[in-house]
């Protein structure tokens, strides 16, 4: 049952000449002083949805993107200054690229931000999907097996300093700490100085792959999935929750997940796409050539597969593959609901922002769906019988 309701802001700056015939992606070219606007439109929408009861605001990291799709570096420092510029809105990482750090500073970094804010900022990992940001802070991405083989003793590093009060980790990338001489002694543990205040960390991460999904599961983490046809959306709750089963966890259908997707409301279904068009093929634009077209055909072929739809899809597709819901409240109470009501431990939905949607214009959206789509599911779930408390 629906109860949390979240947002995705990659980062993007407010982009000019949008829309498939708009500038080509890679000709894009902005200003520091224009990259630099991301943040104080981070900081407007995040006090708006403070306002109006939404639960967390979710960005991502990414690096060098001068083509102003995804400028913010760095989601802990971002978080704990928002976090200062608003009363209980969380703040999620969506998601801290592993790979690109060392986990022990992450881990600090995370620490203290728990600490200061009082857990209104959320873990998040990923293993990357940019060549040009992780191969270029020295981490493979090309070769997929190291990237996945460096990002699991990454966790497993990361979640050591979390979980015991003094540890040693000794793999193929780590050891911490050497065996060296310290204070007349040699040094064989560590501890991580600040831990976190609540524990354990609650993390996220993306499912991007059926190996992904077993190593999920057995670490712990949870997970968020967006703008995926409701056919390999299906897919992917029901593998999440079979690999949870498989490794102890007694999760109910769609638990531990966020789920995300397009909104955008009108009048009528037919105004919402002409509205939303422009900045919907914006967006995949920039998204289409790094795979991000999870949508199935009638044969339950992954778009871009052999004999399965290949390019840049239309918002017509992705109406139709529910990956995006337009049109007027009820219409769109009533399409996140013929999702969401196959699962019943789904509790929290997600509002993507589409990368080529003015601020303004999304701020309007963000008012709109606080005030005739969130009570549609706060009320049923104020209104629901208590079950097993499940996690936050």
């Amino acid at each position: 049952m629906i109860k949390n309701f979240h947002v995705l802001y990659v980062g993007q700056i407010e982009l000019d000449n949008i829309g498939l015939n708009g500038t080509p992606a890679n000709d894009r070219r902005y200003s520091d002083e224009r990259l630099r606007e991301a943040f104080a439109t981070a900081r407007d929408v995040a006090q708006l949805m403070d306002r109006l009861g939404y639960d967390v605001l979710w960005t991502a990291e990414h690096h060098f993107q001068r083509e102003g799709y995804e400028v913010l570096p760095n989601l802990i420092q971002l978080g704990l200054w928002l976090a200062t510029q608003t009363e209980r809105l969380k703040f999620g990482c969506a998601f801290n690229v592993l790979p690109m750090w060392h986990p022990i500073r992450l881990a600090e970094d995370y620490a203290m931000a728990d600490i200061v804010t009082d857990g209104r900022v959320i873990m998040g990992v990923g293993r990357g999907y940019h060549t040009r940001e992780v191969e270029t802070f020295g981490a493979p991405l090309l070769d997929a097996e190291a990237n996945r083989e460096l990002f699991e003793e990454q966790l497993q590093l990361m979640l050591k300093c979390f979980n015991e009060d003094a540890f040693h980790h000794k793999g193929k990338y780590y050891e911490c700490p050497p065996p060296v001489d310290y204070r007349g002694y040699r040094l064989e543990e560590i501890t991580m100085v600040p831990r976190p205040k609540h524990l354990p960390v609650e993390i996220w991460m993306p499912i991007a792959s059926g190996k992904t999904i077993d190593m999920m599961a057995r670490y712990g983490l949870k997970a968020m999935v967006t703008l995926n046809g409701q056919k390999i959306l299906d897919d992917v709750v029901r593998a999440f929750h079979e690999a949870c089963q498989r490794h102890g966890r007694k999760n109910e259908l769609g638990e531990d997940m966020i789920w995300g997707a397009g909104v955008y409301l009108a009048d009528s279904e037919q105004e919402a796409i002409r509205k939303l068009e422009p900045a919907h093929d914006e967006r995949f634009k920039w998204f289409a050539p790094f795979g991000f077209v999870r949508y199935a055909d009638e044969h339950g072929r992954t778009w871009g597969t052999p004999g399965a739809p290949a390019g840049v899809p239309s918002l017509r597709d992705g109406v139709k593959q529910k990956a995006w819901f337009c049109g007027p409240p009820k219409q769109v109470i009533d399409g996140i609901r013929s999702i969401a009501d196959k699962y019943p431990g789904l509790e929290n939905f997600m509002i993507h922002w589409a990368e080529g949607l003015p601020p303004k214009e999304f701020k309007e959206q963000l008012t709109w769906f606080a005030k005739d789509v969130m009570p549609a599911f706060k009320s049923v779930a104020r209104a629901a019988p208590r079950g097993r408390r499940r996690r936050s």
